[in-house]
């Protein structure tokens, strides 16, 4: 099945097409670790996870990397102010690094309610300094950075490409850069690749300009390329990240490995409105997703509501749509329910869902139309439900709608409750032993075949084979 993209460099819809056959590399842009994170930020990191999924459910093999940012993420997100977590350790009177450690841990177990896939990798900007020391001295050898007064920049001007993600103009952002007073920048619109640190700086390390520390977009540069190499598949972000931050991405990855596209696909969420206006501390409208686990809401809940628009449409989020989600959430269990109780031991009927799963998929596969696969969901619940009210719902048909609930919708959106998260480690070990079994089955060993079965059975993983094909669901 082809895999379609909204592409924000291309601004085009564009077919998936991986630079490995049957894989997908990955990288999303991760918090910046000074405070619990809103449910604008988990949109964005609900939409990775989202594609994470419909790529797995669709037969590949997904290495993800999302990062921590932990140093050197300034308060204008460009070159000027304070840094974030500098800002956040002086204003509690704590250590920067325990602020980090605190808000990073906050942000896993946030993470972890909303049942998003833990990433492959998890680097933190601070383990990385050495790769982005080395990053902008290739730079500079390459002509595309110069060192200023113990601090390096980005030639912005010399990457003739700078706006293509953004569709900003070079020429006319050049004219309508703001010049900075006594700047070290041979240009106002060149960006900061390493910072001069002063003495009482909190967060810097040697470099061969000096103490210093990161500036924010090398970092993400830096950590794509050591674990995805120079080219990789799709990156993700907030519409919020596409300028400056993405686009700077470009220019260092580009500007350091002669040119070569280093990223396929980009794809951002659109910002997240609440209650129609956008989120604002002053305006009373600011939720972390913890503010609404403390007002009694459930992960599953606000994942629902996150996803149940196109990442790319404007989500008006009110309190409303989170009863809303929690209704259709009670509509499904309790469907399942039922289906359960007139499904009993039967053999499923896939000539009867069939149609339905390719709906769903299909929905998925044009650039993540979660909207469309609800609508599949919830048309195949309306006549399931009224098949069973006229009696005439088999329990074959019952089967295969259970299965289809368990396998194929709870797979990209799971929403049951008390589901058990599995790691990108353990789905890959679980495939290992799936491919293991297969093998069994065709040499006709069926001792083994049951062994495995048994054994993934006992750790709630259930294997069902259906039209040729092994599925798994969490019991």
């Amino acid at each position: 099945m082809n895999i379609f993209l909204q592409n924000t460099l291309s601004g085009k819809r564009e077919t998936f097409t991986p630079l490995q056959p049957g894989k997908v590399s990955l990288y999303s842009c991760g918090p910046t670790v000074y405070d619990f994170a809103h449910i604008g930020n988990f949109r964005s990191f609900l939409m990775a996870d989202l594609l994470e999924r419909t790529f797995r459910y669709l037969g590949y093999a997904v290495t993800k990397v999302q990062n921590i940012t932990d140093v050197g993420h300034l308060v204008s997100d460009a070159d000027e102010g304070e840094d974030k977590i500098l800002k956040k350790a002086r204003l509690e009177k704590k250590d920067p690094f325990a602020i980090a450690r605190f808000f990073e841990d906050a942000f896993v177990e946030d993470e972890k309610k909303l049942r998003i896939i833990p990433p492959l990798h998890r680097p933190r900007a601070t383990e990385f300094i050495q790769e982005q020391i080395d990053l902008a001295l290739k730079l500079i050898e390459e002509g595309y950075a110069y060192e200023s007064n113990q601090s390096v920049y980005f030639r912005t001007e010399k990457f003739k490409n700078y706006g293509q993600l953004s569709k900003n103009n070079l020429e006319e952002l050049v004219a309508g850069a703001r010049v900075e007073v006594h700047s070290d920048k041979e240009s106002p619109l060149d960006f900061a690749l390493w910072k001069k640190a002063d003495e009482n700086h909190l967060m810097q390390w040697e470099s061969p300009w000096g103490r210093g520390f990161p500036g924010w977009h090398i970092e993400c540069s830096a950590m794509s390329q050591a674990l995805l190499g120079d080219s990789f598949d799709i990156h993700t972000g907030g519409e919020d990240n596409i300028f400056p931050h993405h686009e700077c991405e470009i220019a260092q990855n580009e500007g350091a490995n002669g040119g070569h596209k280093s990223v396929n696909y980009w794809l951002h969420a659109k910002h997240l409105l609440v209650d129609g206006q956008k989120m604002s501390k002053s305006d009373g409208n600011f939720y972390t997703v913890r503010d609404l686990f403390e007002k009694g809401w459930a992960g599953n809940e606000i994942r629902y509501t996150l996803l149940s628009a196109h990442y790319r449409t404007a989500l008006n989020f009110t309190f409303e749509s989170l009863e809303m989600a929690r209704a259709s959430i009670a509509r499904l269990t309790e469907a399942q329910v039922i289906l359960k109780k007139i499904a009993e031991t039967s053999e499923a009927n896939e000539a009867f869902i069939a149609p339905f799963r390719e709906k769903f998929q299909t929905a998925l596969a044009d650039d993540l139309n979660t909207a469309d696969a609800l609508g599949v969901v919830f048309d195949l619940m309306k006549q399931a439900l009224k098949l069973r009210d006229e009696k005439a719902l088999s329990s074959e048909q019952a089967t295969s709608i259970i299965h289809f609930l368990e396998t194929d919708f709870d797979q990209i959106f799971d929403i049951f409750p008390d589901k058990k998260l599995l790691s990108p480690e353990e789905e890959v070990e679980i495939q290992d032993l799936i491919t293991q079994r297969k093998k069994f089955r065709e040499e006709k060993n069926w001792g083994e075949s049951d062994r495995i079965r048994d054994e993934l059975a006992a750790r709630g993983i259930e294997l069902v084979d259906e039209d040729g094909t092994t599925r798994y669901r969490i019991q």
